[in-house]
């Protein structure tokens, strides 16, 4: 049995699953809801507990994260330790401020709509959706932490979970019922009734949420079992829903449905060659050759563009750094919206965290092995000033209370290889130079805010390329709400299939070295 003491003095005790952390026995207890956690990582910290009896020994990664002082005081991250007995003190948690399911704002003008439907973008790391009336317009719209993110914060991990005993149901019935809600709270906001969903998401969150068998994803070789472009039940009382087509094994209805949102863009779809990524947790990508030719590639990329499991990471949202500017002074965080709470911890964005890392590699804080180096500029000695050594790791302090580790700089530079593989690969299996692209959309969190001379400084993007990038936003929301409603789009997102080849990379006997290549902050073609 666990016991539990939470920070408002309230006192649980949990009988745990076999099998399962102490971070997903107090997950799974709603302690944690709105939290975005890294998941088993051992980076965030935000599942920090202190033992008050059976304390484990320490883990070289809390040693790391938390300090030898506050492991000397029983403090433990509880997602690197297994859910056996003991008693424990749970601080306050850290929730996102991101808008959660209740949060609607009605954009729309005139009387209450009978009927709408609900369109949902069914991220790893999050879920957006949008409400909208027969005629296409939004009536209202949202986002919030995808609710399995306590069970896994990417896909092989959230798979591993679904492997357990009973994972699986635990995973589907997770995010059914932030499904009801929204369905319910849009029906409550604008007085009408939802008829019909589309929900567009990745392979994996696909199956999951229809609590489909995941044998085929969790491991090589990699199979869709089912894949897409039907209508489903996922619940007895969720309307009908739509489920754009799967297109490969980690491409899934997520990209189907960007790509309609561009081909039926009231601008006119784009001119071939053109590529669409979806930059997430799973990095998604098309080469869109003709009408009739379409080359996929997939990476994992990881929650570090989403600001989970980076040290001060946070989601997108009010009084998080959103960039950095480079003043005579130091460095000038820019902040979503307004500067931080005094009862909030600072935090940054992924795309902050790509702006900073931009900003020190100009400045030559950083090489280009994404090491921290003392260079020879006024300005550059000024900032390396803030240089020292944190449990056993070089970190810089960046003022306003904020810590860049050299693990951060090491995720980037990982998310960073993990794209110019997909790009250049793809290039090279089409024939084509960068040049050749007519235009390159960025969907996604990165694609959404991040700036273009930031993707470029750190070699995500050729510097050819830069001018011809377009915010694309959120593609999969869009296609979602258009597939349900304009007919001509179903029946063309349908016969994507069989227009589609996948280059499998992870499958390449020269991934890894063709990976660690381009671990370096500037571009490897």
């Amino acid at each position: 049995m666990i016991r539990i003491q939470t920070h408002d003095a309230r006192a649980l005790e949990l009988a745990p699953a076999q099998g399962q952390t102490l971070a997903q026995a107090i997950f799974l207890a709603d302690l944690w809801d709105g939290v975005p956690l890294c998941a088993g990582l051992g980076k965030c910290g935000l599942c920090r507990v202190r033992y008050l009896s059976a304390l484990p020994a320490p883990a070289a990664e809390e040693l790391k994260r938390l300090g030898a002082e506050a492991v000397a005081q029983g403090w433990r991250l509880s997602c690197l330790h297994p859910a056996d007995a003991c008693h424990i003190e749970l601080p306050e948690p850290k929730r996102s401020a991101r808008p959660q399911a209740k949060s609607f704002a009605t954009t729309a003008s005139g009387p209450a709509t009978s009927a709408a439907s609900l369109a949902v973008d069914l991220g790893t790391t999050s879920i957006h959706w949008a409400a909208q009336s027969a005629r296409g317009e939004i009536l209202s719209s949202g986002q919030g932490l995808n609710p399995q993110m306590g069970l896994g914060s990417e896909v092989m991990s959230r798979l591993a979970y679904a492997a357990k005993p009973g994972g699986l149901t635990v995973l589907s019935r997770l995010v059914l019922q932030r499904l009801q809600t929204l369905v319910r709270e849009a029906e409550a906001a604008h007085g009408g009734t939802i008829t019909r969903l589309c929900v567009a998401g990745n392979s994996a969150m696909t199956y999951l949420l229809l609590g489909l068998p995941v044998d085929g994803l969790a491991r090589a070789p990699y199979r869709l079992d089912y894949a897409g472009g039907d209508e489903r039940q996922p619940a007895p009382d969720l309307p009908a829903t739509l489920i754009p087509p799967l297109l490969a094994p980690f491409v899934g209805a997520d990209l189907s449905a960007g790509l309609a949102a561009l081909r039926f863009s009231p601008q006119g779809p784009p001119m071939y060659p053109y590529l669409l990524a979806d930059l997430g947790t799973n990095g998604e990508f098309v080469l869109a050759l003709s009408d009739n030719e379409y080359l996929l590639a997939s990476v994992p990329m990881g929650p570090a563009l989403e600001g989970v499991g980076l040290r001060h990471g946070r989601v997108a949202a009010p009084g998080a750094v959103r960039a950095f500017a480079l003043t005579p002074v130091g460095l000038r965080p820019e902040y979503i919206g307004r500067s931080p709470l005094p009862d909030e911890d600072p935090g940054i964005s992924g795309v902050g965290y790509l702006s900073l890392a931009a900003t020190l590699l100009r400045a030559g804080v950083l090489d280009e092995s994404g090491r921290f180096v003392v260079p020879a500029t006024p300005l550059g000695k000024r900032l390396a000033k803030g240089l020292a050594t944190l449990d056993g790791e070089q970190a810089l302090d960046l003022g306003h209370g904020l810590l860049l580790p050299a693990s951060d700089v090491e995720e980037l530079v990982k998310v960073k290889a993990a794209f110019n593989l997909a790009l250049s690969r793809l290039l090279f299996e089409a024939g084509l130079a960068p040049g050749a692209l007519s235009s390159v959309h960025l969907a996604g969190a990165m694609g959404e805010h991040a700036d273009m001379s930031d993707l470029a400084t750190l070699g995500f993007l050729p510097d050819t390329l830069t001018g011809r990038v377009r915010r694309a936003g959120n593609t999969s929301l869009s296609g979602a709400r258009l597939l349900l409603n304009n007919p001509k789009s179903w029946d063309w997102v349908l016969d994507l299939s069989g227009k589609c080849r996948v280059l499998d990379l992870a499958s390449e006997p020269d991934f890894g070295s063709l990976y660690v290549e381009r671990m370096v902050l500037r571009h490897v073609a």
